[in-house]
């Protein structure tokens, strides 16, 4: 067999180079500054393209742009003075859930959060927590206390809407700081489900949205401390705790969930939420609490797979190259022989 020339040798390495370097994105920081914001919901407005982010030091809704410029969106003095953002979510003394209109940027409702009175009272305190939001323009709020669910519909009439057994089944370490926080990020699945995290046991739920039935979701691992929850278009779900964010996807509807990727965060920036841009890029929020630093840090995911992808489609196109230089030595070398 005649040997691969040098310059068809050099062409395939560097087409393996290539796209293997093409495919790895370096992580995207945009770093700003707002003195005791703390922030701990965030999401991406697709109209505006930016992002939203609450307070729990201010009454107030905040935009911040691609390069870190901060603007208030909203600012709502006519809520006690005591009462802070979860996203749109005030935290206590009381719990609501307030709505606004990004447009007019007035409030359209405070709905009251009530506790169930089917509980113990001891178990029945309010901790309002995530929330989020199907296309009929009904919300869905996590009880972090009792592990329960709120649902209000769009006139912000609240009810409870799922208080499965299931979200009490396992165990918890009493003795852990935050073992009070159960569930906690959620996230509304266009199938017509939602998906659930719980702090204290790093299980994961998926919650029927007709019926508030739930189930759990059998993952290769607990994902311990999961906080914020987000989907991209492509079905893979990022969850992210104080230390770490998973990436897992699922081929049958969240029944069952892989854990295909996961990076550490910066615990000492105190990671709290996380959302997906415009790009449909993964964006972690850190909170510092006592400088005011923020950052969103980017990590696309599964970048590692698609490098084998291409590098197989590398491969297969240099063996079709390799296949045709020795075919034209091959046709060459007969019309040698036949002259």
């Amino acid at each position: 067999m005649m040997s691969l020339k040098p310059s068809l040798a050099s062409l395939i390495i560097f087409f393996l180079i290539c796209v293997g370097t093409a495919c790895a994105s370096k992580p995207h920081i945009i770093s700003f500054r707002s003195p005791n914001l703390y922030p701990e919901g965030i999401t991406w407005d697709p109209i505006d393209q930016h992002f939203i982010l609450g307070s729990l030091r201010h009454r107030t809704i905040y935009s911040v742009s691609d390069a870190g410029v901060v603007d208030t969106l909203i600012s709502d003095l006519s809520l006690p003075e005591n009462v802070t953002f979860l996203g749109l979510t005030p935290l206590p003394p009381y719990d609501a859930l307030a709505a606004y209109d990004l447009r007019s940027r007035e409030r359209l409702f405070l709905a009251p959060l009530h506790g169930d009175a089917d509980l113990d009272s001891s178990l029945s305190r309010q901790i309002a927590n995530d929330v989020t939001v199907d296309f009929a323009g009904n919300a869905y709020v996590t009880n972090a206390a009792a592990n329960f669910i709120w649902k209000v519909n769009a006139k912000g009439e609240a009810s409870i809407f799922s208080r499965s057994p299931v979200f009490t089944e396992y165990p918890v370490d009493r003795s852990s700081p935050y073992s009070f926080c159960g569930l906690n990020g959620i996230l509304y699945i266009s199938k017509g489900y939602l998906l659930v995290v719980q702090s204290n046991t790093g299980k994961m739920f998926k919650v029927d949205a007709d019926d508030g039935t739930a189930r759990l979701v059998l993952l290769p691992r607990d994902l311990p401390w999961a906080d914020g929850i987000a989907v991209r278009k492509d079905g893979i779900v990022v969850v992210v705790s104080q230390s770490k964010a998973w990436f897992l996807k699922s081929d049958d509807s969240w029944a069952e969930g892989a854990i295909f990727d996961e990076t550490a965060l910066e615990p000492e920036w105190f990671p709290t939420s996380v959302t997906m841009g415009g790009d449909q890029r993964v964006y972690v929020i850190y909170g510092h609490m006592e400088e005011g630093i923020f950052r969103k840090g980017e990590r696309e995911g599964k970048w590692e797979e698609k490098i084998w992808v291409y590098v197989l489609v590398g491969l297969g196109l240099a063996y079709f190259l390799f296949w045709r230089f020795q075919m034209k030595q091959l046709i060459t070398n007969l019309d040698k022989k036949t002259n």
